[in-house]
């Protein structure tokens, strides 16, 4: 019976039986709280426990002295409480505090109350129910956002994809290979991950003999290394990185150069194999090891002493592998990892010896549809071969090995990324903070603060400066890396089904290549050399398409791993310069639409009344096509006015009148219209959820800066550092001061001036897209040279010139032209991108490298110095390794000092930014000069980046680096400091426009 009024009473706790009238007169003093209507109540009331006088029940271990005080509850009957006791009521039904009163019903019963034990354990399973809720009830942990039981499941997930990627994949190769011999069939798997299953076995062996040969025989250059990890892992690390280096191949050739696949594959190595020993040494020693040390002989006392010392330490590493403490576990094994780095020349060699054994070893058939009759063609899937490569400019060429893959191993490659191991995926907890160097990011995986590609100097410089020094830097790296994502699968979806109907829609490249022309029936040299011209031309397009649609592949693979995720996190390093970027390569913010259109913000938030309007500007800038230079009204006008579009793409984005696709960046635009097209038919707009990040640019930021440090009042105007009805544009700007040169040119005569002509025919081609490339670049050092190639490209898209030898001539006198007017509008920029240059060209004259010292701390070493050849002979081929000399390259520390130190300054306002709006409890992305936040929250994020530049700049940054400059060379004379204008930098402050 007791059970049963159990199951009852526990079934009504669940349903939460507290009818609204009553909860405000619920109390401590109150009764049960129970519903008239509920079974329980009407069999036991207050009032027959008040008629049977209980003073006390000791058979339940409850206190007496109870007092029934007069007072009624909402249902009409009688609350009793004890007096001082702890166990009273507090309105909800077994809670810990009513359990006295619920009893005493319960003893009040007619029915035999014999049973005691029954009794009892109706009591304690009330008590432990009651210490569930009031558990329950408890301020939950929370660690990254999440409660610690999900964060620690997470955790392990996180561990299990960095530590045992490639060992996974070698066992589904050997489970597939047991299946095989046990069903002898062979399994309907995809093409490519067919070719990995057949190459696997042999290489494995063949991986696993030259392991033996290895052993002790140290004459083999690559032995000392080739036993650190087991031949399976071996293998399939080997095959599945140069599949992804051939995917991945920016030239879009089939090939990869033999000397950076070796690197890599080195590289790939050796990084395993440090995890696995890691992994081993944290292992508890099976039964096996223990019996045979039982059995050994009897060991010395000092044996026996570090025999101790290493179980108590291995103890112990298990013990914080268990707690998941990761970080206390890599100060360990890298306190007893004595190992050294294998360094560039082991890493060719070992990827050198891997190659040759996968060439020897990987082998493709054609399809049974396209042998014919004849025997079956089996053939290398990778042939290792020898190409004479022109350098820029027709300046002579240069030799290089490569190892090409077969026509058809290459189709196969724009369907392989899905079945690629993808090291480096997104985080599915937050990133380990940055403590140094090496410490922070992923768990395991090898992580540096810094990309130093290889320069020594910048490297070590970053090693020694103190840990005080660079935590601005540390906190703006978490910041950015504590940034919570999710994938947008409304557009994923889109994405899928314009991707498997062929591409072509939405900036995708299409999935077929161009058709090679048929060659011509003559014999006329002329029009077989306009032929082959075309061949090579189609060639290339189809190469360019075949990278394009490789990298599709691998953004769509990390979208479809990533799409179930409830969010995921991008850990960030920097460049040697102080940018900041995800250190996972494909599918990140910084890319391109399609990344940004299927990438969101995993926290939502209420649009609110200037979200609304936030969004509705931020669709109007994804449009684009001129829209995002008219006002912020003029945007929000634009937007209304297209509802009917925006419903419809919303509603039918493939079947419908498709206008997204209209838009620059058609995805996002996609996006926004799905996230307004929601708010706007909401019965309240500003209460709808938001995921979607509203990015803010700056306008021609390099400029801008270049204004802040010179107070250029004219071109702080250019760049709006000043409140204006609307955005300035630079690039209109320097195209009408173009024009009014070419106009007065035009009017000359061109016997005494040349230029005539070209101004004649260039007047009508004279708009923003023409010189924007070259003003945008101009911050950056762009040369007389880059220009011209810039503008000239321009001019061939057009077809505005016919003839090549006046197009060159043409393009030259309009990139002069754009250079001098950039010039007059941009006369302090100019002025300070002059003295830049002659301090970096009195250093570098020393052979010293230009070095300086962000606003947040960070050190910067230009890394440019004439490279050295080192021979590295290899079982593959002779290879050359590039290595740093000790002589700089006075030239190029001169012509990149200007913007690496632009660009160190915006990448300190943006760190800036970053940690100041995580303060303020926003949530915060950069893309260098573009900073994206939910669209409740612009008006706060621009508020705090507009005061963080404002910052920024009232320090004396060039009298510091003139300073620091003096005393690293105290012999050395450098010019004086450029003049500078009289802007007030408070104005940026009140500039709408200044990022918009």
């Amino acid at each position: 019976m007791w059970r049963s009024l159990l199951k009852q009473a526990s079934h009504t706790h669940k349903s939460k039986f507290v009818p609204e009238s009553c909860t405000s007169s619920l109390s401590s003093s109150s009764s049960t709280g129970f519903c008239q209507t509920s079974a329980f109540i009407n069999k036991f009331r207050p009032s027959k426990a008040i008629n049977h006088g209980f003073s006390g029940c000791p058979i339940l271990g409850f206190r007496e002295n109870y007092v029934f005080p007069s007072q009624k509850d909402c249902l009409g009957r009688f609350g009793f409480s004890h007096s001082g006791n702890p166990l009273t009521f507090s309105g909800k039904f077994w809670n810990f505090k009513g359990y006295a009163s619920a009893a005493e019903a319960i003893v009040s019963n007619e029915d035999d109350l014999s049973g005691s034990e029954e009794i009892n354990e109706l009591v304690e399973a009330m008590i432990k129910e009651e210490r569930k809720e009031s558990f329950s009830k408890q301020p939950k942990i929370m660690v990254g956002g999440m409660g610690v039981a999900k964060y620690n499941t997470l955790k392990r997930r996180q561990i299990k994809i960095e530590t045992e990627a490639w060992e996974e994949a070698a066992k589904e190769y050997q489970e597939l290979i047991a299946d095989m011999c046990e069903q002898k069939l062979a399994p309907n798997l995809p093409y490519v991950k067919s070719l990995f299953l057949g190459w696997f076995e042999p290489l494995r062996d063949s991986i696993a003999a030259e392991q033996e040969v290895c052993k002790g025989n140290f004459k083999i250059s690559h032995a000392a290394y080739f036993n650190e990890l087991s031949a399976d892992m071996m293998a399939v690390v080997t095959m599945h990185k140069l599949m992804g280096l051939l995917m991945t191949n920016t030239a879009g050739t089939g090939g990869i150069r033999v000397v950076q696949a070796a690197c890599q594959i080195g590289e790939a190595i050796e990084n395993e194999a440090r995890i696995q020993k890691f992994l081993e040494k944290t292992k508890k020693k099976n039964t096996t090891d223990k019996k045979s040390v039982i059995e050994s002989e009897p060991e010395t006392t000092e044996q026996g002493k570090l025999a101790k010392n290493e179980e108590k330490l291995r103890k112990k590493v298990t013990q914080l592998m268990k707690k998941q403490k990761v970080h206390q576990v890599r100060e360990i094994v890298k306190g007893r990892d004595t190992s050294k780095p294998w360094g560039q020349e082991a890493h060719v060699k070992v990827g050198c010896r891997l190659i040759q054994l996968l060439m020897e070893n990987a082998y493709i058939q054609p399809p049974v549809d396209q042998i014919g009759d004849g025997p079956p063609d089996i053939r290398p899937a990778f042939v290792h071969a020898l190409k004479n490569v022109i350098k820029d400019g027709n300046k002579g060429s240069r030799r290089y090995g490569v190892i090409e893959c077969d026509p058809l191993v290459r189709k196969g490659l724009e369907k392989t990324a899905k079945h690629m191991v993808i090291p480096y995926m997104p985080m599915l907890v937050p990133p380990q903070n940055w403590t140094g160097y090496d410490q922070g990011a992923y768990l395991f995986l090898p992580s540096y603060v810094m990309r130093t590609h290889g320069a020594k100097q910048q490297r070590e410089t970053v090693k020694r400066t103190p840990r005080k020094q660079l935590e601005p830097v540390f906190e703006a790296l978490d910041t950015l890396g504590n940034t919570k994502w999710r994938i947008n699968r409304r557009i994923l979806g889109v994405v899928d089904r314009l991707w498997a109907n062929g591409g072509r829609l939405a900036d995708l490249v299409d999935r077929e290549d161009v058709p090679l022309p048929e060659e011509p029936d003559t014999e006329d040299e002329t029009e077989i050399r306009k032929w082959k011209w075309k061949v090579k031309a189609v060639k290339k397009e189809n190469n360019e398409r075949h990278s394009q649609r490789c990298d599709v592949e691998l953004k769509l693979a990390v979208a479809r791993k990533m799409k179930d995720e409830v969010g995921f996190y991008y850990p960030h390093n920097l460049d040697f310069r102080g940018r900041a970027y995800p250190m996972h390569p494909y599918l990140n913010h910084l890319g391109s639409d399609l990344c940004r259109g299927v990438l969101e913000f995993a926290e939502g938030r209420p649009l609110g009344k200037s979200g609304l309007r936030w969004l509705k500007i931020h669709l109007a800038n994804l449009y684009a096509g001129g829209v995002d230079k008219l006002s912020y009204e003029g945007r929000v006008e634009f937007t209304e006015c297209h509802l009917d579009d925006i419903f419809d793409s919303a509603d039918r984005p493939l079947e419908g009148k498709r206008w997204w696709l209209s838009a620059e960046d058609p995805f996002q635009c996609l996006a926004a219209c799905i996230n307004l097209s929601e708010a706007l038919r909401s019965s309240i707009p500003e209460a709808t959820i938001s995921h979607m990040p509203v990015h803010q640019d700056g306008s021609c930021n390099g400029l801008q800066h270049y204004a802040a440090l010179g107070r250029d009042k004219l071109g702080a105007a250019a760049v709006n550092l000043v409140a204006g009805d609307k955005p300035a544009d630079v690039y209109s700007g320097i195209a009408a001061r173009v024009l009014d040169i070419m106009k007065r040119d035009a009017q000359e005569d061109p016997a005494t001036n040349p230029n005539a002509l070209h101004a004649r025919l260039l007047i009508n081609q004279v708009d923003r897209k023409l010189v924007k490339q070259t003003v945008m670049t101009s911050v950056y050092g762009v040369t007389y040279v880059g220009a011209r190639d810039q503008i000239k490209r321009r001019l061939k898209e057009r077809g505005a010139v016919a003839d090549d030898t006046q197009l060159f001539v043409a393009s030259c006198y309009a990139a002069r032209t754009t250079l001098t007017a950039l010039g007059e509008m941009f006369q302090a920029a100019r002025s300070i991108m002059g003295w830049l240059g002659e301090c970096a060209k009195v250093i570098a004259s020393e052979n010293q490298p230009v070095r300086w010292v962000t606003p947040l701390g960070l050190p910067v070493v230009q890394p440019y110095r004439q490279l050295g050849r080192h021979l590295i002979k290899t079982s593959l081929q002779v290879l050359t390794l590039q290595r740093e000399t000790d002589k700089v390259m006075v030239k190029r520390q001169r012509t990149a000092f200007p913007p690496n130190f632009v660009h160190s300054l915006d990448g300190s306002h943006m760190m800036m930014t970053a940690v100041a709006c995580k303060k303020a409890g926003l949530n915060f992305a950069g893309v260098h000069d573009s900073y994206w936040t939910h669209a409740c929250d612009v008006d706060e994020m621009n508020r705090i980046l507009r005061e963080k530049f404002v910052e920024l700049y009232e320090a004396p940054i060039l009298e510091n680096l003139l300073e620091s400059f003096q005393k690293a060379f105290p012999s050395l004379n450098f010019p004086p400091l450029p003049e500078r204008g009289d802007f007030d930098l408070r104005e940026v402050l009140e500039s709408p426009y200044f990022f918009n």
